[in-house]
């Protein structure tokens, strides 16, 4: 289990060099598989790494008070997939499946601060016939992990 792990996090790190990847990598498999699943394997739990180092991305503020825990993590894997896999200016969608709710997440393109890589990104949340967004910057971790910075 634990050589398992440590596998999976070896090649978030060597698959993760490049911030503009179309997501055919193993890493995003384990991210996008999540969607509607429950976590039982060390890829769950690797993922659950990964998406609990965004701490709470931007839906983490005013935007995602309305959210259920469902929603928040759709959302989170959303921006993760938007920064680690999508080309500049591509949409990343996630839709709530107890709600009219969704969102969308739009990432610039990647920089270079120092050793690590950064994209700006936006985050538009859908409710009720209105949009309400936020904009921050992330920056990623050697784990494949990404940070917003505060």
């Amino acid at each position: 289990m634990i050589i398992r792990v440590a596998m999976v996090a070896a090649l978030l790190a060597v698959t993760g060099c490049t911030t503009t990847g179309l997501g055919n990598t193993k890493a995003g498999s384990i991210v996008s598989g999540l969607a509607g699943t429950q976590e039982s394997s060390a890829n769950g739990k690797v993922a659950s790494t990964i998406i609990s180092a965004m701490g709470g991305g931007l839906i983490g503020g005013p935007i995602g008070g309305a959210l259920d825990d469902r929603e928040r993590r759709k959302a989170l894997e959303a921006e993760y997939r938007a920064l680690e896999y999508t080309q500049s200016g591509q949409p990343v969608s996630w839709k709530s499946e107890q709600s009219a709710r969704g969102g969308q997440v739009v990432a610039g393109q990647p920089y270079r601060v120092g050793s690590q890589d950064c994209r700006q990104y936006t985050h538009t949340i859908f409710s009720g016939g209105q949009s309400r967004s936020a904009r921050g910057t992330a920056c990623r971790n050697t784990d494949g992990s990404w940070t917003p910075l505060t």
